[in-house]
C-alpha cells in the first residue's frame, strides 16, 4: 500500500527527488503516479469518490462542482432514479463510473459502489448537496498520515451542521454515548455518512445491512477490529432540492437494533481480550494537536 505525502515542487516532480538514484527514480516513476492537491502537497494513493443517488438531478451539479480535480475516479450508483440523474452525471463528470443498484437502501448503494471502486483510498460522499467536497482532503490526509478510517463529525471543533433537527440532534447525541460507552469507542458524532478509508478496511469490517444505520455500522467494525481511526471536523449544509428519505424514528431505531446486535458478537481485538482503539480528534482552530 503506498501512501506518500510530500512537498510539490513548482516545475519538479516530487518522484524525482535529488536523494533518489537514476535507477531508483525510474523504478518509482514507472509504479507510481502522483497526483498534486495543491503547490504544496502530492499524494500517490488512487482517490475513488462514492455518492449513492436517487433522483438527485438537480443536487448533483453542486456535489459535482466541489469535487477536487485530483481524484482518480468518481463512482455513482443510481438507485433506479426516475428523474435524469445517471445523464447529469455524465454531463458533468464523462469518466463518472455508473453502478446500477439491484437491492434497496443507502446501504446496499454503498456496498455496491465499494465493490466497484478501484482506487486504495475510498471516500463517502452523499448526493443531496450537504457535503462539501473541498473536505476531501483533510480526510486523505488523515489516511496517509497513518488513519485507516477517517470519520466524519458534525460535532468536532470546527464542524457543524445546518441540517438537523433538534429530536435528531438529541438522538444522535443518545446513539453516540452508547456506542462510546458499549464498544470504548470516544467519537463525537454516529450517524454522518462522510467518511473515507483504505479499501483493506471493508476485508476487517465486512458490510452486511442495507439502510441508513450503515454508517453507524461502520463506525462500530472498525473500532470493534481495531482499525485506527481519526475524526474530522465537517460542516453539513442543508439538502438543496428534494426530501430526503431518512425518519428520525424508523432510521433511529434501526440503528440502536444494530448498535445491540453488534455488542452481543464478539469479534477481533475484543473477542481477544485487547481494548478498542478510540479516534484521535482533530485540533480545531487555535488548538495544538
Amino acid at each position: 500500500m503506498s501512501s506518500f505525502l510530500r512537498p510539490a515542487v513548482p516545475g519538479q516532480d516530487p518522484l524525482l527527488a535529488p536523494s533518489t538514484n537514476g535507477k531508483d527514480r525510474r523504478a518509482i516513476k514507472k509504479s507510481l503516479t502522483y497526483r498534486p492537491i495543491s503547490s504544496h502537497l502530492a499524494i500517490t494513493p488512487p482517490v475513488s469518490v462514492v455518492i449513492p443517488a436517487m433522483n438527485e438531478a438537480e443536487n448533483l451539479p453542486y456535489v459535482f462542482k466541489t469535487l477536487p480535480e485530483w481524484i482518480h475516479e468518481v463512482v455513482l450508483v443510481d438507485g433506479n432514479s426516475t428523474d435524469d440523474t445517471v445523464r447529469v452525471a455524465r454531463e458533468l463528470w464523462p469518466d463518472v463510473k455508473v453502478v446500477r443498484q439491484t437491492g434497496k437502501g443507502k446501504g446496499d448503494a454503498l456496498i455496491a459502489g465499494f465493490a466497484a471502486c478501484t482506487g486504495e483510498i475510498i471516500v463517502m460522499v452523499d448526493a443531496d448537496g450537504s457535503a462539501d467536497g473541498a473536505e476531501i482532503v483533510s480526510y486523505v490526509s488523515a489516511l496517509v498520515s497513518g488513519a485507516d478510517f477517517a470519520k466524519g463529525s458534525r460535532f468536532a471543533n470546527g464542524g457543524g451542521t445546518d441540517d438537523m433537527t433538534p429530536v435528531r440532534k438529541l438522538g444522535n447525541s443518545v446513539l453516540c454515548t452508547v456506542v462510546n460507552a458499549k464498544f470504548g469507542a470516544r467519537y463525537t458524532d454516529l450517524c454522518y455518512g462522510y467518511n473515507a478509508f483504505w479499501r483493506h478496511c471493508l476485508d476487517k469490517i465486512d458490510l452486511d445491512c442495507t439502510g441508513f444505520e450503515v454508517e453507524t455500522l461502520m463506525n462500530i467494525r472498525v473500532v470493534k477490529a481495531g482499525l485506527r481511526v481519526q475524526e474530522i471536523p465537517s460542516h453539513e449544509y442543508e439538502r438543496i432540492h428534494g426530501l430526503s428519505n431518512l425518519s428520525a424514528v424508523r432510521d433511529g431505531l434501526r440503528v440502536l437494533r444494530v448498535i445491540l446486535k453488534e455488542h452481543g458478537k464478539r469479534h477481533g481485538r475484543r473477542r481477544a481480550g485487547l481494548p478498542a482503539v478510540a479516534p484521535r480528534r482533530v485540533a480545531g482552530p487555535g488548538e495544538v494537536s
